[in-house]
């Protein structure tokens, strides 16, 4: 099982019942996360395609950038003949294993300089390519950071990003300013190779839509200059961002800046996106397992969003009027959380933690999973509750309410011990709700 401290979860439950279900929660999540992942997905995917057949073309390049990169990659190269290949991660404590293949450590969410000089290696190789290569290009959750090369200076971007992630702002919107500032995303990357490209991605958005997963960096773009500005304005950011990316965006809108490629744009003739692994992937894996676990199990969706803790609420009372004895309702997508306090944590702890007095006496289990094991600011990837958990708080002093208007859910949690720790994943499809009825 890949949860670190499995037997502290399980250990906390009140009652002989309430452990086994914390129990059966984590085999659930665990068999959901080994659904997605990222190698077999990659290998999986490179087998059953024809094209990958190079007996008569030139040579294979690769790039791979995401939290699930190391991985995906080493499926690549352990299956094909790569000549060349860049990986960038923020992983630092693997690599992948190919003589022609660079692994590149590079930070997320808030891009540095590591992550500019290891773009600029990327492209560099890309703009190598000739017309008979091959460019594999493996996508997964946390390009965006990763793959940086803005048209502002690096301390502009670093600004605007702090700012989008605290405001509350979806990842859809989020995008959209990203693109809109790179050389590379929206499509600019697919620009710069000269042979044909295979994109196969990883999806952490919610509906699988190619043109935001990592900001789509080989896909064609359907947003505007006008459409980012408008985003910065109604998230009343934009008299706040620095003067670079007002004067960008605006140039963009005037015409003097070259838009991102929109559909219909002849370079995408020779790529070809596929989505190898998503969340629908991991809640029917979910399903699945807890079938065999004895219980009724129902997927609720897999297109969650809004805000943490007013999703939480909606899939407790949901749960409430519908679920009957031996049920378990699944659940994924990604919510947000928008900042006002100073505390640690993240959209899966605060989501659960926003359930605690809901559940309170209630025969209800319920957990909220990071698939990357890295749930917002944390080193945690989410967290448990189940009826027993509000006495407890009680019992130490805990308040809900006040750990809640702090964004705090990471210490609440902690001091109960219901963190789930896994340490990253090497995947990323979103975000995975477990509500099981005793």
């Amino acid at each position: 099982m890949i949860f670190a401290n499995a037997e502290q979860i399980i250990r906390n439950g009140r009652t002989t019942e309430i452990k086994k279900i914390r129990e059966d929660v984590l085999l659930v999540l665990d068999a959901a996360l080994n659904a997605v992942n990222s190698y077999e997905a990659v290998k999986k995917h490179i087998k059953k395609q024809s094209f990958f057949e190079r007996s008569k073309r030139g040579s294979i390049y690769l790039l791979a950038f995401g939290k699930a990169s190391v991985p995906m990659a080493q499926a690549a190269c352990d299956t094909l003949n790569i000549k060349k290949g860049i990986v960038i991660t923020n992983d630092a404590k693997n690599r992948v294993h190919h003589k022609n293949v660079e692994t590149l450590v590079a930070d997320h969410p808030i891009p540095t300089e590591r992550n500019i000089k290891a773009t600029e290696q990327a492209v560099s190789m890309i703009k190598k390519t000739k017309k008979e290569d091959l460019l594999i290009v493996l996508i997964s959750g946390g390009g965006s950071a990763l793959l940086c090369k803005p048209r502002v200076p690096l301390q502009d971007i670093q600004i605007i990003t702090d700012l989008l992630l605290k405001s509350g702002a979806d990842i859809k919107e989020i995008n959209i300013i990203r693109k809109h500032l790179s050389h590379v995303k929206g499509g600019q990357l697919a620009k710069l190779a000269n042979c044909n490209i295979i994109s196969q991605i990883i999806s952490d958005v919610v509906n699988d839509p190619i043109e935001f997963i990592a900001s789509g960096p080989t896909a064609p773009d359907s947003t505007t200059y006008k459409d980012a500005k408008k985003i910065l304005q109604e998230h009343n950011l934009w008299n706040n961002i620095p003067k670079s990316i007002k004067e960008t965006i605006n140039k963009g809108i005037k015409g003097e800046i070259a838009e991102t490629p929109k559909p219909g744009d002849k370079v995408f003739q020779k790529v070809k996106n596929t989505i190898v692994a998503n969340n629908t992937m991991a809640c029917r894996a979910a399903y699945k397992k807890a079938k065999e676990l004895g219980y009724k199990p129902m997927i609720y969706s897999t297109t969650l969003t809004g805000e943490a803790r007013e999703t939480g609420k909606l899939l407790v009372e949901q749960a409430k009027n519908t679920a009957k004895p031996n049920s378990v309702l699944i659940a994924g997508g990604e919510t947000t959380v928008t900042l006002k306090g100073k505390g640690k944590g993240g959209r899966n702890q605060e989501m659960v933690l926003s359930t605690v007095d809901l559940i309170a006496d209630t025969p209800f289990v319920f957990s909220s999973f990071a698939t990357d094991g890295i749930d917002g600011n944390s080193d945690a990837a989410g967290a448990i509750a189940d009826g027993f958990t509000k006495k407890c708080a009680d019992a130490k002093g805990l308040s809900t309410n006040k750990y809640l208007s702090n964004n705090d859910s990471y210490h609440f949690f902690k001091t109960l011990d219901d963190l789930l720790f896994t340490g990253l994943t090497g995947t990323n499809v979103m975000d995975i709700q477990i509500l099981v009825h005793l």
